[in-house]
């Protein structure tokens, strides 16, 4: 007679007794030797990527070219450039160019430095990146968010204007020492520390940064003579209205007239990819047509401020400038540490999201020391901090750029311009510098993807939230490490407060789900089946003791519909548990003298590899996975079991 199938997913026959159940016995991984375990440990935390894999079984020779390709990319690519990649790095290099040198001055302005210093950066660190990066796309150069951080936090300590010497020696220290932790990150395999700014961290950040930037271009865009140096919205707003008898009509009514037109442009380009270079060449020509009118209204006798002189010839060397000792070298390791993390971080984010449209793969670590190191050779020629820009980069990337040569072309256009064309930039009016670098910052405000946190995570939007309002209310570094200590926080609760669940019998099957996520799960008579959905560690172990005895003392004095005795088992499901340390083995033991105080037994159930090594490793801990206390599944255990209850 076969047995039949209960609501439970049970079988019920009066010959219970003589169902025999083979289980499926759940045996420990092979020992591995401690060595063993650290390195494979070690591997997989900093060398995920293997990148040793090309060279195994490889002859010597092989090994050292693949060698030299693995630190110099160039050498992977360059034997196979031809003509028709040439030309189409031309066309995108020059392109990104005309967008790389307004912006270069406009961003050096941002971080108070001289104007000329951001063509420096424009010039030197693209051909270092040339040589040294992985991405094909990434457009290098100086951008808004570092010049902003960069420009704010060595004000705190020295006036650009009242000591402009003294400032450019931090600006190229605290370039140096960002170069230094940006390249020693990469050659220490130790890149998962950026991974601790969230989507919803950076979201958050770079919109408070871009209306900070925004509004700190009113003083160009009024023609403000005084203005204050701090980065808050009050502080900004109140020294915007408190000298209304600074602004200047005249360079009121250019800024609109160029900021609509940038903006007009940017809008062209955003709804038709195909014009991506209206937008592209629309700062250059601002600049020369705002300094040809200028030049023929001598509008600098009505009120309109101009750059001035520029200094003309290539970078010169800057590494006598560096300063490694003094009062200062504190907030040039702050410094350089902020600006370095920030600067990386939208680099690599900006190469990965290229190279996964082009189906080719960027090595993040490659990408730190190439950065890196392109920012420290940047700090002895006179450049200050740079990366990849997400403008120049989609420029570049819409130009039909082919490898990193459209760097080195963006490079040698900007060398002709520094050699040849500085004396033309001398009546370019600050005004529409203002306006260029409102037009690049406004694509840094994220509207979609704060509205997708918002929909798929409620704490997350708080980060946002937090680091939004922290940039505007504090300060910039302020709004930053509010939003990574509450990330950082996120992490701790969800470690220190694991997810754990009560398991129920879908009806009329074999399988065992979440009772609050699937409504028709039922709990099965005799059980307590929970689930541990997290490591098992110090940090929680005190938590998990605490809600599971909870749990059995909530359902111990429950009986089912017969008013047969309450739960016999108590079933912990390690499925999801991925490790667990000397205070999670003790953890099991305890819960297990515990339950025996009650007359309860404890049933694991799928333990993993390290899990089952670890508690059979563990002095007293086998007894937890000993005969009828440890299977394969939690069906398995409720139909042995059962059977166990039935004969007893």
């Amino acid at each position: 007679m076969e047995p039949k199938a209960t609501t439970t997913g049970l079988p019920q026959d009066t010959h219970f007794m003589e169902i025999t159940l083979e289980a499926h016995q759940v045996v420990p991984p092979p020992p591995t030797s401690t060595f063993d375990h650290v390195k494979n440990r070690v591997k997989e935390t900093f060398f995920p990527d293997d990148p040793l894999r090309h060279f195994k079984g490889q002859p010597v020779r092989k090994k050292w070219i693949l060698g030299m390709q693995y630190v110099f990319p160039i050498l992977q690519w360059g034997p196979n450039y031809n003509l028709k990649l040439l030309r189409s790095d031309i066309i995108a290099g020059l392109t990104i160019a005309s967008l790389a040198i307004p912006q270069g001055i406009s961003y050096a302005k941002l971080a108070s430095l001289p104007p000329i210093v951001g063509l420096y950066s424009s010039f030197v660190p693209p051909l270092v990146y040339a040589v040294l990066g992985s991405s094909r796309d990434l457009a290098v150069g100086p951008v808004s968010i570092a010049s902003l951080i960069l420009g704010s936090m060595l004000r705190q300590a020295v006036s650009p204007s009242a000591d402009p010497v003294l400032f450019l020696q931090l600006a190229f220290s605290a370039t140096f020492f960002a170069g230094l932790f940006q390249a020693s990150l990469g050659f220490l395999r130790l890149g998962f520390i950026i991974d601790f700014l969230s989507k919803a961290t950076l979201v958050g950040f770079m919109a408070g940064a871009a209306i900070i930037v925004s509004l700190q271009q009113l003083k160009s865009l009024l023609g403000i003579i005084h203005f204050t140096k701090e980065m808050g919205l009050v502080q900004v707003l109140t020294s915007v209205f408190k000298h209304t008898n600074e602004w200047s009509w005249q360079t009121i009514l250019m800024g609109l007239c160029f900021l609509c037109f940038l903006l007009v442009t940017r809008h062209i380009s955003l709804r038709r990819p195909n014009l991506f270079w209206v937008s592209a060449v629309a700062p250059l020509a601002s600049v020369i047509l705002s300094t040809i009118l200028v030049v023929a209204f001598k509008a600098q006798n009505h009120g309109i401020s101009v750059i001035g002189k520029l200094q003309q010839g290539l970078n010169p060397p800057s590494w006598n400038m560096l300063r490694f000792h003094g009062s200062h070298l504190g907030l040039l390791m702050k410094t350089g540490l902020i600006t370095g993390i920030i600067s990386l971080t939208e680099g690599i984010a900006v190469g990965r999201t290229f190279a996964a449209l082009k189906s080719y793969q960027v090595d993040g670590n490659k990408e730190m020391i190439a950065i890196g190191l392109m920012n420290i050779v940047g700090s002895a020629t006179s450049c200050y901090v740079t990366t990849g820009a997400f403008s120049r980069s989609a420029v570049n990337h819409n130009a039909g750029a082919k490898t990193a040569v459209s760097n080195i072309i963006m490079s040698m256009t900007v060398m002709v311009t520094l050699l040849f064309l500085m004396p033309l930039f001398r009546y370019t009016p600050n005004v529409v510098l203002g306006a260029i670098i409102v037009t690049a910052v406004i694509g840094l405000i994220d509207i979609p993807s704060a509205h997708a946190i918002w929909k798929v995570d409620k704490f997350d939007f708080l980060v946002l939230v937090c680091a939004f309002l922290g940039v505007l209310l504090i300060s910039v570094q302020g709004g930053l490490a509010i939003a990574v200590g509450i990330s950082i926080l996120k992490i701790l609760m969800q470690i220190t407060r694991p997810k754990t669940a009560m398991l129920g019998n879908i009806p009329g099957t074999d399988i065992y789900r979440n009772t609050d996520q699937y409504k028709d799960a039922v709990g099965v008579p005799g059980f307590l089946i929970l689930s541990i959905e997290a490591p098992i560690n110090f940090a929680n172990t005190n938590y998990l003791n605490e809600r599971i005895l909870r749990w059995v003392e909530e359902h111990e004095s429950e009986q089912d519909p017969k008013g047969l005795s309450g739960i016999r088992y108590v079933l912990l499901d390690l499925s999801a548990v991925s490790s667990i340390d000397t205070s999670g083995v003790s953890l099991l033991m305890d819960i297990r003298k515990a339950l025996d105080k009650k007359d309860l037994d404890l049933v694991l159930v799928n333990p993993i590899g390290e899990v089952m090594e670890k508690l059979n490793k563990a002095d007293g801990a086998k007894v937890l996975i000993g005969q009828d206390s440890l299977f394969l599944t939690v069906g398995e255990a409720v139909a042995s079991l059962s059977c166990a209850m039935k004969s007893s």
